[in-house]
């Protein structure tokens, strides 16, 4: 079991509700005094001092509260609490933390802030992996050459997405199913995926260039072709094209 255990009355608020936001079993008790007989793991403040017990210990910060709760339910949990990432891919991908089989955590981003949460959920981690769907290749290839200090694996995504019924289509829910799928699934090791745009999908962003110009330009190919690699958004590439 979990005891809250701290006289930092910010850091017990933020605590106590993650664990209540989470349905975890925990209990409180006032510093110093003595810990239930079923007690795990011990949720201090940055100043509390730590029982003299044996049982361990997680630090809490005021602006950290989730990551000190995480920590205290992989000790809860024991072996098997490896951190896991899983991806879907795509303009927004959607993703999932998990520790062991539970998720702890999930996100529905814009691409460019998907590194960014997926460094933030891995700050502290101990031997995580990433795992990124083979689909929207160009969307992938993007974020697994950004990832270039922790394990990658390459999943295949088939029947990763799951049906969704009636209110939750158009959600993004299946995103992050998706990507809880694929966290459950073993990849091949990658350190980059290089991929070179098809006819296809750099026709897609010389339509999209052009719904979005007001004189219906249309950007060339070359420029089309720099924006599914990512080196250009589509504004700066309309820019640049105008400037020619």
């Amino acid at each position: 079991m979990i005891v809250v255990a701290t006289a930092d009355f910010e850091v017990y608020h933020d605590a106590v509700g993650e664990l209540r936001d989470r349905g975890v079993t925990f209990t409180t008790v006032e510093p110093g005094d003595p810990l239930p007989e079923r007690t795990t793991v011990v949720v201090l403040g940055p100043a509390d001092e730590a029982p003299e017990t044996g049982v361990p210990v997680v630090r809490a910060t005021p602006d950290e509260p989730r990551h000190a709760v995480e920590e205290a339910l992989a000790l809860l949990r024991g072996d098997g609490g490896r951190t896991v990432v899983g991806i879907d891919p795509g303009e927004r991908p959607g993703i999932a933390v998990l520790s062991g089989d539970t998720v702890v955590a999930a996100f529905r981003v814009p691409l460019a802030d998907t590194v960014e949460t997926v460094r933030e959920e891995l700050d502290g981690a101990v031997d995580p992996v990433v795992r990124v769907g083979d689909g929207a290749r160009l969307y992938g290839a993007r974020i697994v050459d950004a990832l270039d200090d922790v394990r990658v694996e390459l999943v295949d995504e088939t029947g990763s997405t799951p049906y969704l019924g009636q209110g939750a289509r158009g959600t993004g829910v299946g995103d992050i199913l998706a990507a809880v799928n694929i966290a459950r699934l073993e990849g091949d090791p990658v350190d980059s995926r290089d991929v070179e745009p098809t006819e296809g999908e750099i026709q897609v962003v010389k339509n999209r260039s052009r719904e979005r110009s007001a004189e219906n330009r249309e950007l060339d190919a070359a420029l089309a072709r720099r924006v599914a690699l990512g080196e250009l958004s589509l504004e700066e590439a309309m820019v640049e094209h105008r400037e020619e």
